[in-house]
């Protein structure tokens, strides 16, 4: 496999599936071949497929999945309906990725691990996030300074998250067929929560479950909430191993910029990373690294980092993990964890 072409399916090519994903697997031809795609907007499918030379268009994941033989597929579609989808997808019995969140709610997130687990495969989630290179530089240095305890111990992480131009023009050159949108099923709302709490929940985890992961990303370990402020702009918690950590959620907005950032605290010095917004392209975060040991002078070093956008880089590395040569950046178990985390905000804040 590692030195052959990635055979992948895409489910769905709407906005997302077009300009965060389908594009940038076009740009990798050395390492994968996008053979089909599978369109419920049949018009928009074939639109698709001719714009970028795919050989293989259908009306069905389940067509699809008949009739080709993949390596991976990618499966953008809305996260409450994650539960409907994977289970069939995952019968293919190939490495399947989604967008983020697992799903919709706990217990909807629970079926879909169990699906993977009796599928024999794996399902990368797409929390692109981790996938950009000063995520992945600055997770190397925190790795680092954790197992050399050279500026101490980690003390604090901190995320902001102001609300802001998310697509930075991303959708410039995405493909809109008009016509009727067939009915599709959903998942069902949570058990445990009413309508309107539930709309809270599914609002958190389709803006802020990102930072949730990154949050244990960074951390290296899991985390529990122990605050949600009433006004909904912060959460705080405490990681297994007793360290502190926040993420702010839009106590500011931007128009047109993003101003993402992570913060991670050790006791003399820091790893700060700034990310750029999730649609620019060929645009990396930042990463940001303050030593101060006591002896000799403080440095801060600012790594130059190679001009590839995070879902550029995500791409990458799910062709990698199919291929063998990496582990997968966050499975579906994991991503579990983020829908748990996020009830435990809810209850919180709510009481319910």
């Amino acid at each position: 496999m590692s030195k052959e072409k990635v055979k992948i399916g895409f489910v769905g090519v709407g906005g997302m599936g077009q300009c965060a994903h389908l594009k940038n697997y076009m740009t990798l031809g050395d390492r994968c071949e996008v053979v089909a795609i599978a369109e419920l907007v049949e018009e928009q499918g074939k639109a698709v497929a001719s714009r970028y030379g795919i050989p293989g268009v259908y009306p069905s994941h389940a067509e699809m999945l008949e009739k080709e033989e993949l390596d991976g597929i990618v499966a953008s579609q809305p996260f409450n309906r994650h539960g409907v989808l994977l289970p069939e997808i995952l019968r293919a019995g190939v490495p399947v990725f989604t967008e983020k969140p697992l799903a919709a709610s706990v217990a909807v997130g629970e079926k879909i691990v169990e699906s993977v687990e009796q599928s024999g495969t794996w399902h990368m989630v797409g929390y692109h996030k981790r996938s950009d290179p000063a995520t992945m530089r600055a997770r190397v240095e925190i790795d680092r300074l954790v197992e050399t305890g050279e500026l101490g111990k980690m003390t604090y992480v901190r995320i902001l998250m102001p609300a802001g131009d998310w697509v930075a023009s991303g959708f410039n050159d995405l493909i809109r067929v008009d016509g009727p949108r067939p009915e599709m099923d959903f998942d069902p709302p949570a058990e445990d929560m009413s309508a309107e709490i539930y709309g809270q929940y599914t609002g958190f985890v389709n803006y802020y479950i990102h930072q949730v992961n990154l949050m244990r990303h960074l951390l290296g370990e899991p985390y529990q909430v122990t605050y949600a402020d009433p006004s909904g702009v912060l959460l705080a918690g405490q990681s297994e191993g007793g360290v502190a950590c926040t993420i702010e959620m839009s106590p500011y907005q931007t128009s047109i910029d993003w101003q993402e950032s992570a913060l991670v605290c050790f006791e003399r010095g820091y790893v700060r990373i700034e990310l750029p917004a999730p649609l620019a392209s060929n645009r990396p975060g930042k990463v940001e690294i303050l030593r101060d040991s006591g002896e000799g002078e403080p440095e801060t070093v600012v790594p130059q980092l190679p001009w590839v956008h995070a879902m550029r880089q995500q791409a990458m590395n799910f062709i990698a993990a199919i291929k063998g040569e990496m582990e997968p950046m966050t499975v579906a178990e994991e991503a579990l964890q983020d829908l748990q985390v996020a009830r435990q905000y809810i209850r919180l804040r709510t009481g319910v």
